[in-house]
């Protein structure tokens, strides 16, 4: 029997009894300045959403809350790195990653880290763009990069191939009735979730494959860059 995808949710936890969620978590983490904490109760409703998302467009994965936000959705490179390291610690298959840095000092110690997960197999979604600034990790060419595109339905993504390949997906959260979804919250943390659930569900069918981009390329439409504006989800 195969083992169950694990995908390692970075964001400000997970409300657990909010009734969105589907199905009890199989772990997680608060990482703080100081170290580790156990639980991983959400406070500002985002990481509760995601994880929702992510519950119902992968329903064969398993999801792990690592939170990384607390009462405002920003956080420190030193917990994002402790973040990957749990989280190398854990058997992840793809790490959702609910964030970017547009900082260039970064750079060294988040490839380094990136590289770190290349080396065990791991997949790293993050968003590639925001506000026509690009992030990292997401612009790094090892990692699933994504911007998001309101055209787009949920079982939908695009690939855009300037000016380094990436992606583009859905940016909205479930929907809640009576609510127009642009009233809801909405970014590309959202269009991030879409896309590694679309991964997530095409994982063992493809043989956990080292080249995601390419195989996202292979069976989606190609857009040129006039997408839409990209805003923080």
């Amino acid at each position: 029997m195969r083992r169950r995808l694990r995908i390692a949710m970075l964001d400000s936890g997970v409300f657990a009894d909010h009734p969105h969620i589907q199905r009890p978590l199989i772990g997680g983490i608060t990482i703080t300045p100081s170290g580790e904490q156990e639980g991983f109760q959400d406070r500002l409703g985002h990481g509760t959403a995601v994880c929702a998302l992510l519950q119902q467009m992968a329903p064969d994965a398993d999801i792990l809350a690592v939170k990384i936000f607390d009462t405002r959705l920003a956080t420190s490179l030193p917990i994002v790195l402790r973040a990957i390291d749990w989280c190398l610690a854990q058997q992840i298959d793809i790490i959702n990653l609910s964030l970017g840095t547009a900082n260039q000092d970064h750079l060294p110690h988040v490839t380094e880290a990136i590289e770190r997960t290349q080396r065990a197999g791991i997949v790293v979604v993050s968003a590639y763009r925001v506000d026509h600034t690009l992030m990292l990790p997401g612009s790094l060419s090892s990692v699933i990069g994504v911007v998001e595109e309101p055209s787009c339905t949920r079982e939908s993504i695009h690939f855009v191939s300037d000016p380094t390949p990436h992606v583009a997906a859905c940016p909205y959260p479930l929907d809640i009735p009576g609510v127009p979804r642009e009233r809801n919250i909405h970014g590309v943390s959202f269009a991030v979730a879409h896309v590694t659930a679309r991964i997530a569900n095409r994982w063992h069918a493809s043989g956990a494959s080292n080249n995601w981009l390419t195989q996202l390329a292979d069976d989606t439409p190609t857009l040129t860059e006039s997408l839409s504006a990209d805003t923080a989800g």
